[in-house]
């Protein structure tokens, strides 16, 4: 059994956490990751709030174990979301694409577990000031929307920087990469892609199973042109997108070509014109799985893997 500062803070069984990822991190998935001994997380996205209410209402109904709710906050509905997040006193709450710092407060005051996803070791520093609890160290080999260093360089650096649980993010889609964590000084993982592969998971067949097929060099990364780079899968979608950035075409018509292009992936298996998110880690992804047996396998590959270490260090030094 592996038991570290984050399974102590966040009451849970695993140092296993779920990406809150937009449109397919609903309560059926969530559920079942917090029931098989992770953490749970609905993703907001820029959903409308009575939309998250509902996906709160039904994990409660569920499920009495932990679960998060995460808010990105350039999302038009995020003050509303973060508000019901404090009225229905949501146990853990991560934030991305800002700075949730005016946030921290009240949301703590309302007990709330307060973790943001951050990209740099600065930026880490700055939110444990603010009262952050924990922080998700993200890296660029990350799905969706990503920084700027990769996960085996940011890791160690936020690990330097902060005295809160560090949790690693990007391309873990194994027990090994937990165990990689772990040597680093991160407390846990966040995994999304290899959530998306789950049988809870409502993403569509043809998302999944594009994700099953990926290779390591099967993403690429678009959005660039409008500060908003996107790991997803190489297919034509990401192709034009690419070719539009290319051409220096304005912000607004880049904006307007990649809008809804994930849900069309995400909920209705469009693998030509839907955006399909997803991290590096998608290499290690090979079949699709309930959640519980994905935790299960992930925690024993990753004592399997540590056991092997400890193979590899001698008391003389022999």
């Amino acid at each position: 059994m592996i038991k570290t500062a984050l399974t102590e803070l966040l009451g849970i069984r695993y140092p296993v956490v779920q990406g809150g990822m937009a449109w397919v991190a609903t309560w059926e998935l969530v559920t079942a990751v917090s029931e098989g001994g992770g953490l749970g997380i609905i993703g907001a996205g820029n959903a409308p709030t009575d939309w998250v209410a509902e996906q709160i209402a039904q994990v409660k109904a569920h499920t009495e174990a932990p679960y998060g709710l995460n808010v990105p906050l350039f999302s038009p509905w995020a003050d509303e979301v973060i508000a019901l997040a404090i009225k229905e006193r949501v146990p853990v709450v991560t934030t991305g694409a800002g700075n949730p710092a005016p946030y921290i407060e009240p949301l703590k005051a309302a007990g709330a577990t307060v973790i943001p996803v951050v990209a740099a070791a600065a930026f880490a520093r700055r939110l444990v000031r603010a009262g952050a609890d924990a922080v998700i160290a993200e890296g660029l080999d990350s799905g969706g929307h990503i920084g700027a260093v990769t996960t085996m360089g940011l890791v160690p650096a936020v690990v330097d920087a902060v005295d809160v649980p560090v949790i690693a993010a990007g391309a873990i889609g194994d027990g090994r990469g937990l165990a990689a964590a772990l040597a680093m000084g991160a407390d846990g993982v966040q995994m999304g892609t290899r959530f998306i592969c789950a049988d809870e998971c409502i993403a569509h067949d043809n998302y999944k199973q594009a994700i099953v097929k990926a290779s390591e060099r099967s993403t690429m990364v678009t959005g660039n042109s409008i500060g908003h780079p996107v790991r997803c899968i190489r297919n034509p979608m990401a192709r034009d997108f690419a070719e539009l950035e290319k051409r220096g075409v304005s912000e607004e018509e880049v904006i307007e070509f990649g809008t809804g292009r994930l849900r069309l992936a995400a909920t209705e298996g469009d693998t030509t014109h839907g955006s399909l998110m997803a991290g590096q880690g998608a290499a290690l992804i090979h079949e699709v799985l309930p959640a519980a047996e994905i935790i299960a396998r992930v925690m024993s590959e990753a004592e399997a893997s540590l056991a092997r270490l400890a193979t590899l260090t001698t008391a003389d030094g022999g």
